[in-house]
Formats: C-alpha cells, sequence, structure tokens
C-alpha cells in the first residue's frame, strides 16, 4: 500500500510536478475564483498525448479529460480523483484519497479504486477527517453526476462553475 500521492501545480513557474517527482512544463494555467485548470502534453508517455484537468477545491475533486494515444483508448470521457486541495499563492497541490470515479457522458459514472481505499483508511494513510471528506466527495460527485446525465460540464454549471476544455 503506497503513501498518498500528491502533485503539485506552480502557475508561475507553468510546471506541473507529478507523484513520482518529475517536473513537466505546462502549456496553460487558468486561475478562477471557484479552481485551477491546466493543460499539458504527456511527453514520452505510452497511454496518453496530452492531459487537462480542472482542480476544484470546494467540491473536493480533480476532473480530468486524459487524451489517450491511438490504441490505447478506454470507455471513459473522464477521471475525477477525490482529492484535498491546498493553496499557497502561485503554488497549488492535491493530496488524492484513493476514490476515483470514471465518467462515460450520458452513460453512467463508477466509483472506483474502494479497495485502495479501504486498505489506506484501515492502515491509518488517510486520517478519520480525510476519510470522510473522501467519502462525501465521491457522494456528492456522483449524485450530482447522476442528475445532469453523467456529464462533468452540466453538473458543475448547475453549481456556477464554468468549466471549458480544449477538445470538448
Amino acid at each position: 500500500m503506497h503513501a498518498p500521492k500528491t502533485e503539485t501545480f506552480d502557475v508561475a513557474a507553468s510546471t506541473n510536478t507529478d507523484p513520482k517527482g518529475h517536473v513537466r512544463p505546462v502549456h496553460e494555467y487558468r486561475v478562477e475564483p471557484f479552481g485551477l485548470y491546466l493543460s499539458r502534453e504527456m511527453q514520452g508517455h505510452p497511454l496518453f498525448s496530452w492531459v487537462e484537468s480542472w482542480l476544484l477545491p470546494e467540491l473536493g475533486i480533480r476532473v480530468t479529460d486524459w487524451w489517450f494515444t491511438p490504441g490505447y483508448e478506454r470507455d471513459q470521457d473522464f477521471y475525477l480523483d477525490i482529492v484535498d486541495i491546498e493553496r499557497d499563492g502561485d503554488v497549488w497541490r492535491t493530496v488524492d484519497h484513493y476514490l476515483d470515479i470514471v465518467v462515460r457522458v450520458g452513460r453512467d459514472s463508477t466509483v472506483i479504486d474502494l479497495d485502495e481505499y479501504v486498505e489506506a483508511v484501515a492502515a491509518g494513510l488517510l486520517d478519520r477527517a480525510a476519510g470522510e471528506r473522501a467519502l462525501a466527495a465521491s457522494h456528492r460527485a456522483v449524485a450530482g453526476l447522476s442528475a445532469h446525465g453523467h456529464d462533468p460540464g452540466r453538473w458543475l454549471r448547475s453549481l456556477g462553475l464554468e468549466v471549458s476544455w480544449r477538445r470538448h
């Protein structure tokens, strides 16, 4: 069992430091009152060519559109990570809480990695408060997605959060 993965987003430096410590250049950052958008190439990654994400602190989620490389496509439109998001000036940081949601627009939203979440809580890698935040965020997201046709854009707009994407 691994410790919660952390990721850093440095807007001023236009970099993204992944959980393994690799610093990557970011093509675009956009800071909004409700969150942070990033868009960057996935250099050298066999499965993905590009990634776009919105970090939404009040909801405890990161909504991602992974651009799969040909031959590696998955039956998903968006991927939600349940995370804590902290901001210190131009530097944003996420701490992953193991639970994820795969969204297929117009069809369904499925919570995955419950086994990892349970193991992390049992091992003390997530304290009680973080565990409760993760469950609440995942339930809120699934309920919102379900009520809006499993469409993250529609759900977020209903909350007054206007998000946009390069390819959607």
